[in-house]
């Protein structure tokens, strides 16, 4: 199949398959005589694994090696739930501090009058030397 029969089967889009295929994220592609790529039923459900990684927020580097690991017959689950939890905590990490953005934040709005006047606590929260969140 092509590759925009590929990418309606797996709801990837062209340009990421293409790009997978460069990060070696999967294989290069069979080209026909034409020269056109084309994928087999296996790179189907390569590519609907990769999607749903992604839908849950692994990295490229991490997608790779739960492929790795799926491929494997004799893999570990011990394996497979090391990569699940490490990326969990990243997870919690990204919600917490995106939690105190949004704190910060909120206390700006807050303090804004939001009229006429040109005096602005966004403003000037944004422009204050401060520690990173």
């Amino acid at each position: 199949m092509n590759i925009g029969k590929l990418a309606a089967a797996t709801g990837v889009s062209a340009k990421m398959i293409r790009y997978y295929e460069t990060v070696g994220l999967i294989p290069k592609a069979a080209r026909t005589a034409a020269g056109y790529r084309d994928y087999s039923e296996h790179d189907v459900q390569t590519l609907r694994f990769i999607h749903r990684a992604r839908d849950l927020g692994f990295s490229v580097e991490q997608m790779k090696a739960l492929v790795l690991l799926w491929r494997n017959q004799n893999r570990s689950s011990a394996d497979v739930k090391r990569l699940a939890l490490e990326h969990i905590a990243e997870l919690e990490e990204k919600a917490h501090k995106l939690k105190k953005m949004s704190s910060a934040l909120m206390h700006l709005v807050d303090h804004c009058h939001g009229d006429a006047r040109p005096k602005c606590p966004i403003i000037s929260g944004l422009a204050e030397q401060r520690e990173e969140l």
